[in-house]
């Protein structure tokens, strides 16, 4: 699933990858519309498995993190209102799911777009963000 979930540079939502064809994409929608076209060359893709947050420490997956915010919400989409939040109700959320997340370098714009996608993967039918290794290698080995 981290591969396929695309989010492409001027479009609004993020796409699924469907298939590869020569110097373009072919990706679809993920909301109700289910709208395909292709992504070409020009377009700046960016597969969610790629994107990192700042924390403290270390850099922090993307994925992990719509992880934590579908522990803490039970799978449910977020139900504070990104648009509408104030500074330190974006900051609070932030703390309750990535506590040490880097408040000089995360702008409060970072934490918007990741309840927007979250709040998107959820009501498109995604539930299981981050994978274990040993389920990752697991049908791997078993093919074998």
């Amino acid at each position: 699933m981290q591969d396929t979930i695309l989010s492409i540079s001027g479009k609004p939502g993020l796409f699924k990858l469907i298939s590869q064809g020569r110097a373009m994409l072919i990706v679809e929608a993920i909301d109700a519309t289910k709208k395909r076209f292709p992504a070409g060359a020009r377009d700046r893709v960016t597969s969610l498995n790629d994107v990192t947050m700042y924390t403290e420490s270390e850099d922090k997956p993307l994925m992990d993190i719509f992880q934590a915010i579908s522990e803490k919400e039970n799978g449910q989409p977020v139900s504070l209102d990104y648009k509408k939040a104030d500074k330190a109700g974006l900051a609070d959320f932030m703390a309750s799911v990535v506590p040490d997340y880097d408040r000089d370098r995360v702008h409060d714009s970072d934490i918007r777009k990741l309840i927007q996608w979250y709040n998107i993967l959820v009501n498109g039918g995604y539930t299981t963000f981050a994978t274990d290794e040993a389920e990752a290698t697991a049908p791997e080995a078993a093919a074998e």
